[in-house]
């Protein structure tokens, strides 16, 4: 199927509540979309996966459909997350249409250059696996360990435990080792009550 048949529905967002949607909003008009069928995340970053207006479009869209943005972009900032929404979408039989990009998933060329997106969004996710594989590789080479770095030593553990045993509170060993009192549950044990 080339053409849409269901509703356009826009889908607008600015990251900072000085923004405002204007220009998107007069691309919509253009892009024949009606007001009452915009939802827009004012003051909503694009790097979050779930967003209130976009989640009640995504709910709200039947087959057929097609959602019309500005830019690609507001849909979110990781192409990855943005080739994994659209595959989702085209899937559900959805059409996506971005104003300036001039991409429209109801054409054959809109089709292709949605699936290049994903194409390059895969590439993406692939280099980040190996650099971060190759990171790991060349810091065990070094003799660095991976992970969180350890808070206490051992000297550190054993006065948290001789004040505890001696009847010191939990958040006061804290505070006078200085590490989190939930480092102090995990390095000590409770001593016995009479």
């Amino acid at each position: 199927m080339n053409k849409t048949t269901g509703t356009k529905l826009g889908y607008l967002r600015v990251s900072t509540g000085k923004q405002d949607e204007a220009l998107q909003h007069e691309a919509l008009d253009t892009a024949g979309v009606l007001k009452r069928n915009r939802y827009v995340d004012h003051g909503v970053s694009g790097a979050k996966t779930s967003r209130p207006a976009l989640d009640a479009l995504l709910a709200d869209l039947q087959p057929g459909d097609s959602i019309v943005v500005y830019r690609l972009d507001r849909l979110g900032r990781s192409a990855l997350h943005i080739a994994q929404l659209l595959a989702d979408l085209t899937e559900r039989g959805i059409y996506i249409e971005s104003i300036a990009d001039g991409l429209n998933s109801s054409t054959p060329m809109g089709r292709a250059m949605l699936q290049m997106a994903s194409i390059f969004a895969e590439m993406e996710r692939n280099i980040i696996a190996e650099r971060t594989t190759a990171g790991l590789a060349a810091a065990k080479a070094q003799g660095r360990k991976g992970g969180r770095p350890k808070v206490t030593d051992s000297a550190k553990a054993r006065k948290a435990q001789t004040l505890r045993d001696s009847g010191e509170s939990v958040p006061e060993i804290a505070r006078t080792l200085g590490i989190s009192v939930a480092t102090v549950y995990r390095i000590t044990k409770a001593t016995a009550s009479a």
